[in-house]
C-alpha cells in the first residue's frame, strides 16, 4: 500500500488542558475499488479532540492523497486512517467516518472510533 503515515506532520496542541473537538471534512476523496479498478468517491470526515498534538492539514491532504491510487475496500481505508492518526497524534478521542457516493444503486457510510485508555 502507498498510502502512509509518514506522510502525516502534525504541532503541538496549545490548549491541551481544554477538552475541544476538531472537525475535518475532505469531501473530494477517491481511491480505487479492489475488485474493478474503478474510482471510488467519498467524503472522509475526521472528529478529534486533541491531546497534546494537532494535525497539519497540508500533510493531511497528501496523506489522503495517497489513496488514490490504491485499490482497497472502504473498510480498510476507514480504519487505516483512523490507526494511523491515532499513532501520530494520541487523540484522547478520534472519529473517522467515510461516506462513499453511489455505485450500482448503493451507498455506504464506514464509521472507526478510538477513546485513549485514561
Amino acid at each position: 500500500m502507498s498510502a502512509t503515515r509518514d506522510l502525516l506532520e502534525v504541532f503541538d496542541n496549545e490548549f491541551p488542558e481544554r477538552d475541544y473537538l476538531i472537525e475535518i471534512v475532505a469531501p473530494e476523496f477517491t481511491s480505487l475499488c479492489p475488485k474493478t479498478g474503478q474510482p471510488d468517491f467519498g467524503t472522509v470526515t475526521i472528529r478529534y479532540n486533541p491531546n497534546k498534538k494537532c494535525v497539519e492539514l497540508k500533510s493531511l491532504k497528501f496523506y489522503l492523497g495517497s489513496f488514490r491510487i490504491e485499490g482497497i475496500f472502504y473498510e480498510h481505508i476507514t480504519n487505516t486512517i483512523l490507526d494511523d492518526l491515532v499513532a501520530v497524534m494520541k487523540p484522547r478521542w478520534m472519529k473517522v467516518e467515510t461516506s462513499w457516493n453511489a455505485r450500482g444503486g448503493i451507498t455506504s457510510k464506514i464509521t472507526s472510533q478510538y477513546t485513549a485508555s485514561v
